[in-house]
């Protein structure tokens, strides 16, 4: 959710941080730091001292984030916040498991929620929100659903990414279409139509990026169009068992294939201008459509403000039309860390800043995330603009999808996107037995971090 190099970090951890984490006794370890903080039976009336809350955001949305804090120390002048900035998922993960006192966490990644909670990194938030009689029905649903784990709540939202479809509409004009696709056969057509070459035959504008790996065309934000499911309820992989995963990855190599092939493709991808700078294609009208999150209206906004563009909800399977409106969620969460030595202030930290109108509005205005408030959703503050408001329809929709949290982080996905590079490029050819063993690769991983 971030204009920040930060967010080309991918959230997958690396091996031996994710094994501190979880516990498996890995060399190097440290266990150091309490178990967790104790907090009071009742309410403090007055909360002070000095805390410190890490989080990812750097530059300007590091600007947005210190203007919340400001705001929070306002509300509670004797509360010190120390802010670390640029501090990613990795770093932190590795920071609490050696015992180093982080009050305040936010993770850029829900993909984290499953071991972060597991493994008591993130101390359960539910003692404090029975305590202060929390409603949590002011948060959306999905939000909900995303930052807890195996009913452990460790965490809050902090605003949300949703993800849709961008279209440069002067090309579509060009190309003599009036509407956005709303199937996947739609979107082949219209990606067939928009295509232009060169000369020499490589491709001059691409309708559509048909590879996955390219920006963020990513396995989670692509299900959503199949409404393709993950886990099991007992956290085993659903990958192999849902037939729409099978038809996703047909859709996607019969329109590789429309397109001139995977060589045709990937060299056209090999030229991609960097995504959070002003170089990113879809700025620069290298592609006609796009699938990418709000905070990209601030990006043209910012940096290609002469593009004209519009927004519309991801297409889905023709089988799956009427669920037409939905995208994918994910977002940041909040936690206090297990060895946070001012938990109460911490606690007020986090409550500020998921669940105060006020501080989502500021925050949402100044990101272009998504609150997860709902009062925040609803503020005549909050500056909606038409490509904007559908990012905040996404997010209200009940068919919108969101990666589950589960006891391997991301690993699930990283797994599936192994296979994703090789189905692509032509390296496999089988889609049943390769989805097969992408199940058993997932189920081993689910094992081995159970046995944590």
């Amino acid at each position: 959710m971030q204009f920040t190099t930060q967010r080309l970090k991918k959230s997958v951890a690396m091996a031996a941080a994710v094994g501190c984490v979880l516990g498996f006794g890995l060399t190097g370890c440290s266990t150091g730091g309490p178990s967790g903080p104790t907090i009071q039976a009742q309410a403090p009336s007055t909360v002070s001292g000095d805390i410190e809350f890490w989080h990812f955001f750097t530059d300007r949305e590091a600007e947005v984030l210190q203007n919340a804090v400001d705001s929070f120390e306002k509300k509670y002048p004797d509360v010190h916040v120390t802010v670390k900035s640029g501090q990613d998922d990795e770093k932190m993960r590795q920071a609490i498991a050696a015992g180093q006192p982080i009050d305040v966490g936010l993770s850029y990644s829900t993909d984290q929620v499953g071991p972060l909670c597991s493994s008591g990194a993130f101390v359960d938030l539910q003692p404090f929100i029975d305590r202060d009689k929390v409603d949590m029905t002011q948060i959306a649903e999905v939000a909900q659903s995303y930052t807890a784990y195996e009913g452990k709540r460790c965490s809050l939202p902090a605003l949300a990414d949703t993800y849709a479809l961008y279209y440069n509409t002067d090309m579509f004009a060009a190309a003599g279409i009036t509407t956005p696709p709303k199937t996947l056969d739609e979107l082949t057509d219209d990606a067939v139509k928009l295509t232009t070459f060169n000369a020499d035959g490589s491709i001059k504008t691409l309708g559509f990026m048909p590879l996955l790996g390219y920006y963020e065309n990513s396995e989670p934000h692509w299900a959503v169009m199949a409404q393709a499911g993950w886990l099991n309820k007992d956290g085993t992989s659903a990958v192999g068992s849902d037939a729409a995963w099978q038809k996703l990855y047909a859709w996607q190599k019969n329109l590789i294939d429309k397109l001139g092939g995977y060589k045709l493709v990937s060299d056209f991808q090999a030229g991609l201008g960097q995504e959070f700078s002003e170089q990113n294609d879809f700025q620069t009208g290298r592609v006609a459509m796009n699938i990418d999150g709000e905070f990209r209206t601030a990006f043209i906004a910012d940096q290609a403000p002469d593009v004209k563009y519009a927004t519309a909800p991801l297409p889905l399977a023709a089988d799956k039309s009427k669920a037409y409106g939905a995208g994918y969620i994910t977002g940041n969460v909040l936690g206090i860390g297990k060895g946070s030595t001012n938990p109460e202030a911490a606690w007020a930290l986090v409550k500020y800043l998921g669940l105060d109108t006020d501080a989502q509005v500021l925050m949402g205005n100044g990101l272009k995330n998504v609150p997860t408030v709902k009062s925040a959703l609803t503020s005549p503050d909050l500056e909606v603009s038409d490509e904007y408001k559908v990012f905040l329809e996404v997010y209200q929709n009940p068919n919108s999808q969101t990666a589950p949290a589960s006891i391997i982080g991301s690993q699930y996905q990283t797994i599936l996107g192994q296979f994703s590079q090789k189905w692509q490029s032509g390296d496999a050819s089988d889609v049943a037995s390769g989805l097969a063993e992408v199940d058993q690769q997932i189920n081993d991983a689910v094992a081995l971090g159970s046995m944590g």
